[in-house]
């Protein structure tokens, strides 16, 4: 495997689109440490030295910008307000007919959804970054931070909307670097960019561990975690390359003194089918009441509720909603991203069939079978791998930055073995080994 990163380094045309994606890697990382204006940076800097201030509501978003977030800086958005305007813009495609016409035009459709995705990610950028300067001026972003209310010291109208416009202005730049790597770099520009701000979480999550340890010196729990991590990595890498092969037989069709079709295929349905969006959706979901329930004034029993049993991530009604949620949105994913029926139509139409099975609506039942059985599996995974977190907490006192999260170790899997099998793509194209020999 070394011995490939050589030989990429070694190509001229490969070797450059390493550097460009490594160069805007470095931008990226950089403009996730300047402050925006208007902000009490020392104040910032007090409340994040406390370890419990780093909980709360806002950890997956922290998480999906590099730490960024709760410092406010001019990428604290980070890439979430794409990630949500892609997710919603996915989501429509099913339900309005114009996006779905859009999609199946090709290339010019797919540039026009991608153009109204910009157009949504920079208004989800003013919301989200209006309602993080109003927690940050309220004090609610560090609950337990003595000067949580000094973040913001000028509250002017003037001030926030310089403050909002630059954080919008952050995403759009996030927005365009990421779009940079995926034309001329290597993988995809977004999935790269969220895999770095995740990674770059691990070494200060992985120290706090050894600082806060109590067995030699911390040591042990450091080699703890890091033993869970790497046998994590193992399990997510095995169930994410785990996939049924539907096995798909083309005829024979003459065209002409030619002879086409005839060949053996298969379609692959992975186990975890729907990725890591049922989990950002569970997430995004479970949030919206505590975050009503926080900026809700006064007290009332059905805000206390939700402060006891959804806003705690260890509490019992927490874990059980969020496991279900996981499963539910996974079936309903899968349901919207892939249609059995279209995939049998398509079949029929080129003469392809799956041996013992008829053509046409049988063949969608068939398939629409198989899809709910593996479907089970990989959604229970999910829900499990997604509380692993909680369950680090329980099992041995790891604290809330406990790096080998659910979420970050799908992310991180995923994003990794789709750069590598690009980069291995790449080199088998000029005739080299690659990373499996």
């Amino acid at each position: 495997m070394l011995t490939a990163f050589a030989r990429a380094f070694k190509t001229p045309d490969l070797r450059k689109k390493l550097l460009f994606t490594l160069g805007i890697i470095v931008i990226y990382r950089i403009g996730t440490h300047i402050p925006i204006p208007g902000v009490d940076y020392r104040a910032v800097q007090v409340c994040i030295d406390q370890a419990s201030t780093n909980t709360g509501l806002f950890g997956l978003v922290n998480m999906f910008s590099g730490g960024a977030l709760l410092q406010i800086t001019i990428f604290a958005l980070g890439i979430m307000p794409y990630i949500t305007a892609s997710i919603i813009l996915q989501l429509l495609t099913v339900v309005i007919p114009r996006l779905e016409a859009l999609k199946k035009e090709g290339q010019a459709g797919t540039a026009k959804i991608t153009q109204y995705t910009r157009y949504l990610t920079v208004a989800l950028a003013i919301l989200q970054g209006t309602g993080l300067v109003a927690t940050a001026r309220s004090g609610a972003l560090f609950q337990r931070c003595q000067v949580a209310n000094q973040i913001v010291p000028d509250q002017s109208i003037f001030t926030t909307v310089v403050m909002v416009i630059t954080m919008t202005a952050g995403t759009a730049m996030v927005m365009w670097l990421g779009e940079l790597i995926t034309d001329r770099g290597i993988g995809n520009g977004m999935s790269i960019l969220m895999f770095i701000s995740i990674a770059a979480t691990f070494p200060s999550a992985l120290w706090a561990i050894k600082e806060q340890g109590s067995l030699a010196d911390g040591w042990i729990e450091f080699g703890t975690v890091v033993a869970v991590g790497l046998v994590m990595i193992g399990l997510v890498v095995f169930v994410e390359q785990a996939q049924r092969r539907i096995p798909v037989q083309y005829a024979k069709r003459m065209i002409g003194r030619r002879s086409y079709g005839g060949t053996s295929t298969y379609i692959p349905l992975k186990v975890n089918q729907a990725g890591i969006i049922p989990v950002i959706f569970a997430s995004s979901l479970l949030y919206i009441p505590a975050l009503i329930a926080q900026f809700s004034g006064g007290s009332s029993d059905w805000k206390a509720w939700i402060e006891r049993n959804l806003a705690q991530t260890d509490a019992p009604t927490h874990i059980v909603l969020y496991f279900f949620l996981i499963i539910f949105f996974a079936f309903f994913y899968v349901a919207i991203s892939f249609n059995p029926e279209e995939v049998a139509d398509n079949m029929k139409k080129y003469g392809g069939f799956i041996p013992g099975i008829r053509a046409g609506r049988p063949t969608a039942e068939y398939l629409s079978y198989v899809l709910n059985r593996i479907t089970w599996p990989g959604s229970l995974y999910l829900g499990l791998i997604a509380l692993v977190p909680t369950m680090a907490l329980a099992g041995f006192g790891a604290n809330q930055n406990f790096p080998f999260g659910g979420t970050s170790i799908l992310i991180i899997v995923g994003v990794g073995l789709e750069t590598v099998k690009q980069i291995e793509s790449q080199l088998q194209q000029r005739n080299y080994e690659g990373f499996l020999r």
